[in-house]
C-alpha cells in the first residue's frame, strides 16, 4: 500500500460510478418536502471524488462551479481530463484533505458533498474534513454525506475484519490486491463451511459472502479492504459534525421520506412517541437495520410556512425518464415490495408520458378531474424520483441551454471512450443537471447516430465493426455468441429497441441530438 495514501487503498482504481445524490439540483425537492428553505447553489465541492465522473457530470450539466480533491493521482488525472474536455472549469486536484483544506484559491461553498469516503478514512482526516466544513461551508449551505451505518453493519463487521486480516497476513506478498481479495473470500467460505457458532448466530453473513463474490473487485478493494473502516451510528455522526455547526436536515434518499414503504403502522406510532428528532433517527435505523445512510445537513436551517412550502413545491419541475410502458407499479422499501396506487400513479404517469418537463402545478391541473390531491401528487413524485422513474429538472431554460454546450462536449468524449471500454455507464443531461445511465452499446448507438447513421441496422453494423476489430463478442444469457450473424442479429434487436424506447427519452434529456 502506498505510504502517501494514509491507509486508503491506492494501488487499484475505484469504479467509474456516478452518484445522483451528489447532484445539488436534487436538494430542492427533498428540502421542500421536509418544510425547509431551498439553498441557492453557486459553488460546490466534492471531497474524495474517485474517478471524478460525478463531479464532472455535475459541473458540465449545470452552471454550478465545482471544486474537489481525490488524493489518488491516477484518478485525479482522469477527472482533470474530463474537466478539460467539457470546458466546465471544474478545479479538481490530487491533494490530501489537509492540503486541499488549506488551498488559498478556494471560494466559500454553498454545497459540499462526500460519498462513502467518510467510512474509509482515519479520525485525523475526519477532523480535517469537519474543520473544512466549519470554515468553508456558507451559512445556509448544505452538506451531503453518505456513510456505512450501524446497526446494519454490526453482524458482518467481524467477518470483514477477519477477511482484511487474511489479505494482510496470508495474502501472498507481491500479488495484487485483487488476488488477495479472492483469497480472503475463499478463506471466508472455507470458514463458514465448518459451521462456526458465529455464522449460526449471524445467519445472513453467508449470504453477504455470496454477494461479495459477484461484485467488482475494484469496488470491493475500496469498500472493504482499507486500513480504516468505520461504520458509524447516526448519533456518532452528529457528534462528529457538531463543531462544523451543521444540523441534520433530511435524507437524500427520497424513498426514506415515505414511511409507508419502510415502517409498519406499529413502528410509525412508536417513533411518533419519541420527542427528540435526532434520537428518533437513531431508533428508526434499528427498525430498518440501516447499513448505509445518505443525508443532508445544513448550516442554519430555515423552516418555511406551509403556504410558502406549497407555493415553492408547485414550481418544481419533473420529467418522466423511463419509457411509460416500462414503468413498474411496484416499489421497494425496507418493508419489502409495495404496489403503487393505480388511481394516483396511472394518471400522473400518463400526464408525463411524452417526456416533457412539467411543474407540479401543471401536473395538479392535469389531474384536477381525477380526484388526485396535491398531497398525493407530492408523495407520488417523491416515490417515483426515488425509484429513478422521474427526475427533478432545472427550472430555468437559459441554464439548460448554457449547460448543453458543456454536456455535448463531455458526452462526445465519453461516447468515443465507449469504443474500447464499457466501464462508464453514464452520460450528462443539462436538463436534470446530472447523470443518466446509458450502457456501452447504447452509447455506441448514439455515436453512430452522431456520425450520420440514421437506421438501427446501420447502428448495429457500426457497433459490430468496433467489437470485431477488438476480438469482442456479445455474451447473451451467459452464452457467448460466436458467429458474426448472431452478434449482428442481437445488436440489431437492441438497436431497434433503443430507437423505440430509450432514444426519445435521451432526446428529451438533451443527451441525444
Amino acid at each position: 500500500m502506498s505510504n502517501w495514501s494514509a491507509g486508503y487503498v491506492a494501488d487499484i482504481g475505484y469504479t467509474y460510478g456516478y452518484y445522483t445524490e451528489l447532484n445539488p439540483l436534487r436538494v430542492n425537492l427533498a428540502f421542500l418536502n421536509a418544510g425547509l428553505s431551498m439553498p441557492d447553489v453557486g459553488h460546490a465541492c466534492e471531497l474524495g471524488f474517485g474517478q471524478g465522473l460525478s463531479a464532472n457530470i455535475h459541473a458540465s450539466a449545470s452552471v454550478v462551479k465545482w471544486h474537489g480533491t481525490d488524493f489518488n493521482p491516477a484518478q485525479a488525472g482522469f477527472a482533470q481530463e474530463l474537466s478539460a474536455v467539457s470546458g466546465s472549469g471544474a478545479a479538481l486536484h490530487d491533494d490530501a484533505f489537509a492540503d486541499f483544506a488549506n488551498r488559498p484559491d478556494l471560494p466559500d461553498f454553498d454545497y459540499i458533498g462526500l460519498h462513502g469516503i467518510w467510512s474509509w478514512i482515519s479520525d485525523e482526516n475526519r477532523a480535517v474534513i469537519v474543520d473544512f466544513i466549519r470554515r468553508k461551508l456558507k451559512v445556509g449551505g448544505v452538506l451531503y454525506i453518505s456513510y456505512n451505518t450501524l446497526p446494519g453493519w454490526a453482524a458482518f463487521a467481524p467477518m470483514r475484519h477477519l477477511m482484511t486480516e487474511h489479505a494482510e497476513v496470508l495474502g501472498a506478498e507481491g500479488r495484487g490486491i485483487v488476488s488477495r481479495i479472492d483469497g480472503a473470500i475463499e478463506f471466508a467460505e472455507g470458514l463458514l463451511a465448518t459451521n462456526p457458532l458465529f455464522s449460526r448466530a449471524n445467519p445472513l453473513v453467508g449470504e453477504r459472502i455470496k454477494k461479495l463474490k459477484e461484485q467488482n473487485r475494484h469496488y470491493l478493494a475500496h469498500e472493504y479492504f482499507n486500513r480504516d473502516w468505520h461504520p458509524m451510528h447516526f448519533a456518532t455522526m452528529a457528534e462528529w459534525l457538531e463543531p462544523a455547526k451543521v444540523q441534520y436536515a433530511c435524507s437524500a434518499h427520497y424513498l426514506d421520506h415515505i414511511e409507508a414503504v419502510n415502517l409498519s403502522a406499529e413502528q410509525q406510532a412508536f417513533l411518533k412517541e419519541i420527542p427528540d428528532p435526532m434520537f428518533r433517527e437513531s431508533v428508526r435505523d434499528f427498525m430498518v437495520n440501516q447499513q448505509f445512510r445518505r443525508d443532508y445537513w445544513i448550516k442554519g436551517a430555515r423552516r418555511i410556512t406551509p403556504f410558502e412550502q406549497a407555493q415553492a413545491l408547485r414550481q418544481q419541475k419533473v420529467m418522466l425518464v423511463t419509457p411509460r410502458a416500462d414503468v413498474s407499479m411496484k416499489v421497494n422499501g425496507a418493508l419489502g415490495e409495495a404496489t403503487l396506487n393505480e388511481g394516483v400513479y396511472v394518471p400522473l404517469l400518463d400526464a408525463l408520458a411524452d417526456h416533457k418537463a412539467r411543474t407540479l402545478a401543471q401536473i395538479e391541473q392535469a389531474l384536477s378531474e381525477k380526484g388526485v390531491t396535491f398531497a398525493q401528487i407530492i408523495q407520488a413524485v417523491m416515490v417515483l424520483v426515488g425509484a429513478g422513474t422521474l427526475a427533478v429538472v432545472a427550472t430555468e431554460d437559459n441554464q439548460i441551454n448554457k449547460a448543453r454546450k458543456l454536456t455535448d462536449k463531455l458526452n462526445a468524449h465519453l461516447l468515443l471512450k465507449a469504443r474500447s471500454m464499457g466501464d462508464i455507464s453514464y452520460l450528462a443531461s443539462p436538463v436534470t443537471g446530472g447523470g443518466v445511465m446509458v450502457g456501452r452499446f447504447q452509447q455506441l448507438f448514439l455515436l453512430a447516430l452522431s456520425q450520420g447513421k440514421k437506421q438501427p441496422i446501420e447502428w448495429a453494423q457500426f457497433v459490430w465493426q468496433i467489437l470485431a476489430a477488438q476480438g469482442q463478442k456479445i455474451v447473451k444469457e451467459g452464452n457467448t455468441l460466436e458467429t458474426a450473424e448472431d452478434n449482428l442479429a442481437e445488436l440489431s434487436a437492441q438497436a431497434t429497441s433503443f430507437a423505440q424506447k430509450q432514444l426519445p427519452v435521451l432526446r428529451a434529456l438533451q443527451i441525444a441530438g
